[in-house]
C-alpha cells in the first residue's frame, strides 16, 4: 500500500497506462503529484510504452532507480491485435494507411503457420518511428525531419506466439518475448510474411519479468492513494 511507502528513499510503482499517454507523460504526472506530498523526488521509468499502448509501465523512484536496468533487461508479456490487409508509416495506428493489400485468399491455416515461424531467435529491425539512438538522436526526430534513417537490426526471441482469435482483418495475439522488442516491428514483418501488409492495431503489456499489470495502479487510483497520505 502506498501509505507505508518511502518514495524518497526508494519503491517500485506499477501503472497500468491508459491509451494515448507517453510514458513521459505518466513520469511527469507522478513526479509532481509526488513533489506535492512528499517533496522532491528523484524518479524514472524501466522501459518505454509508445502513445498508441496501454498497460504496465514501471517507474521507480529513490535509490529504485539504480534497478531500472535489471527490469528492462527483463522477458516482456504482450497481448493486443493486428490489422491485416493494410500498412502504416510508423507500423501502429497511430498514422493513416499508407497501403491496402487483398487478403480473400490468406487462409486462417497461413496465419497461424505464420505465428509458429516467428518463434525463436531472430534478428528484427526497430521502426524508423521509435525511440531507438542513431548517432546521438533518437529515430523518430530524424524521420519526422525528412531525414533518411537506418536503423540497425538486433538479435531477439519470441518465446511465445498464440493467436486467441482470428476475426480478419484483426488477429488477436498473445506474445512473450525479450528485451529490445518491437511489438510494431512483428505486425509489420507479420504482414510481410504472409505477402500481404499488417500494423499493429492494438497493444497492452500485461508483464515485465515477475511483475504484472493486474497488481498496477491506474493513474487515478495512484494520485488518490498519494493525495491521502
Amino acid at each position: 500500500m502506498t501509505s507505508s511507502m518511502n518514495f524518497s528513499e526508494g519503491e517500485v510503482i506499477l501503472i497500468d497506462k491508459p491509451l494515448d499517454w507517453t510514458s513521459f507523460d505518466v513520469v511527469n504526472k507522478i513526479k509532481f503529484a509526488l513533489k506535492r506530498t512528499v517533496g522532491p523526488v528523484k524518479i524514472g521509468h524501466a522501459g518505454t510504452l509508445d502513445p498508441k499502448a496501454t498497460g504496465l509501465l514501471i517507474l521507480c523512484t529513490g535509490k529504485k532507480t539504480k534497478d531500472i536496468q535489471q527490469i528492462q533487461d527483463a522477458d516482456k508479456t504482450y497481448t493486443g491485435a493486428f490489422f491485416l490487409g493494410g500498412t502504416t508509416e510508423c507500423f501502429d495506428s497511430e498514422k493513416e494507411v499508407n497501403e491496402t493489400f487483398d487478403i480473400s485468399s490468406i487462409t486462417e491455416e497461413a496465419i497461424y503457420d505464420c505465428a509458429k515461424s516467428f518463434v525463436g531467435e531472430q534478428e528484427q529491425f526497430p521502426p524508423i518511428h521509435s525511440a531507438v539512438k542513431i548517432d546521438g538522436k533518437r529515430a523518430y526526430e530524424l524521420a519526422r525531419a525528412g531525414k533518411e534513417v537506418a536503423v540497425k537490426s538486433k538479435i531477439i526471441t519470441i518465446k511465445k506466439f498464440d493467436l486467441p482469435k482470428i476475426e480478419l482483418p484483426l488477429i488477436d495475439f498473445y506474445v512473450e518475448c525479450t528485451k529490445g522488442t518491437y511489438i510494431r516491428s512483428l505486425a509489420n514483418d507479420f504482414g510481410k510474411r504472409l505477402d500481404n501488409g499488417a500494423y499493429l492495431h492494438s497493444l497492452r503489456r500485461t508483464k515485465i519479468g515477475s511483475y504484472d499489470v493486474d497488481d498496477a495502479f491506474t493513474i487515478e487510483q495512484f494520485l488518490k492513494k498519494i493525495v491521502s497520505l
